[in-house]
């Protein structure tokens, strides 16, 4: 297939992923590095700052829930386009904050936002790409992991010549542009829709079925299926183990492994770059070659030994293991791409979207706040550590279930009967 033919009648929809996908992540990435900066012009106490972190996971898994229902209502193409109505409005709510209550309120309102885009992505992509999953995947997840890094690298210096309010504000930019492809591929698909009833109304023939209107009930379906639960474990270990790590890698660094603070800032750095390499590679190996007990495997061995290592030889290889680390962070845009390929239907990638991430996120969020209890209560890094590989252990039974070749709709029929 040729570029040309890829890309033909699909521009407006491949604008709005691209758009989409870097302003869910530059939204979230954009606050912390330039909170000293808010908090000279207005406080922002602890517990506030506290809340503002813990908020992206909770928001995210509360949303995972809602989203499916709000799909049936409004459809995929406006829901995407409101949710980047709200990311824009929420972005400039947080430039104009004027105390630490307005800051909060509109953060969270950006992360609910943030949280519907992170579930109408994948079935987005799956509608309009559905011969290329492997490639948008890359895509969007390649873009996931930039607008996860770039804004911690510019907010500063933007803040310091502009100000923290032009620095926080400018993201809303890019959540703005990305409202306008869907709005009009809504338009033209409503234009499209009043001339076929228009023929059919001439024609005296019968109006058509809307066979791709999603079942009410299939999000409540999927607590009953291995599968579903399978993809959405593996979730949670990816976001459980990056929101522990981020939030907690520098001290492991410095009090265990003994480095100095420049250089556990430096491997924490390393350790989020490890995502974009695997946002990648893995979608484009998964879709073209269906490896997926290997890419579990992978995950499981070098997410061990980097426990491992961190446990028994913490100054002996602290860049590999920090690397090692970092490897299971490829099940993110692995269950990206799973999501599409095991539902067969419209409403089943919908579904299986919003119970995968809404159960991964409310895992995900538990994690930082666990590793600093045990750390309290052990006054110290390994059995932290050991909980970390613990959780990778669990890919075991994830990755058995969802090796298997079949899709939630597969599952259903066979357990249930018809879909």
């Amino acid at each position: 297939m040729t570029g040309r033919s890829l890309w033909r009648g699909r521009a407006l929809a491949l604008a709005g992923v691209v758009l989409v996908a870097f302003s869910l992540r530059s939204a979230v990435a954009a606050l912390s590095p330039i909170l000293t900066e808010i908090q000279a012009d207005f406080a922002v106490p602890a517990w506030v700052a506290g809340l503002i972190g813990t908020a992206p996971p909770v928001c995210f898994a509360v949303f995972g829930i809602v989203t499916p229902a709000l799909e049936r209502r409004f459809g995929l193409e406006r829901l995407a386009a409101a949710a980047m109505v709200v990311v824009t409005l929420a972005l400039l709510g947080r430039a104009v904050a004027g105390d630490a209550g307005t800051l909060l309120a509109a953060t969270a309102v950006l992360f609910a936002a943030v949280g519907v885009g992170n579930v109408v992505l994948p079935p987005l992509i799956k509608k309009y790409f559905p011969d290329r999953v492997g490639t948008m995947t890359a895509l969007y997840s390649g873009l996931l992991a930039v607008a996860a890094f770039l804004p911690p690298l510019v907010a500063v210096p933007v803040a310091d010549a502009a100000g923290w309010r032009f620095s926080l504000g400018m993201w809303a930019v890019f959540a703005l542009l990305a409202i306008i492809p869907w709005v009009t591929l809504v338009t033209r698909e409503r234009a499209g829709a009043r001339r076929a009833d228009a023929a059919v109304t001439a024609s005296g023939a019968p109006a058509p079925v809307d066979i791709d209107e999603p079942a009410p009930r299939v999000l409540g379906r999927l607590p009953r299926l291995p599968l579903a639960w399978a993809l959405a474990i593996t979730f949670a270990i990816s976001s459980a183990s990056v929101y522990a790590l981020f939030a907690w890698l520098p001290a492991i660094l410095v009090e265990h492994a003994g480095v100095s603070h420049a250089a556990a800032g430096a491997l924490l750095s390393l350790f989020g770059a490890m995502g974009l390499p695997w946002s990648i590679l893995v979608p484009i190996v998964l879709t073209r070659w269906r490896r997926v007990g290997v890419l579990y495997a992978v995950a499981l061995v070098a997410g061990l030994a980097g426990v491992a290592g961190m446990v028994f030889a913490p100054t002996a290889a602290t860049v590999l293991w920090v690397v090692l680390l970092g490897t299971p962070q490829g099940l993110f845009p692995a269950v990206l791409v799973l999501i599409q390929l095991r539902a067969r239907t419209h409403e089943g990638a919908v579904a299986l979207s919003g119970f995968t991430q809404s159960v991964g996120y409310a895992i995900g969020a538990l994690f930082p706040l666990s590793f600093g209890i045990l750390h309290e209560a052990t006054n110290g890094w390994p059995p932290t550590l050991l909980l970390l590989g613990i959780l990778f252990l669990a890919m075991i039974p994830a990755g058995i279930i969802v090796a298997r070749p079949h899709t939630i709709e597969d599952e259903w029929e066979r357990r249930h009967g018809a879909w």
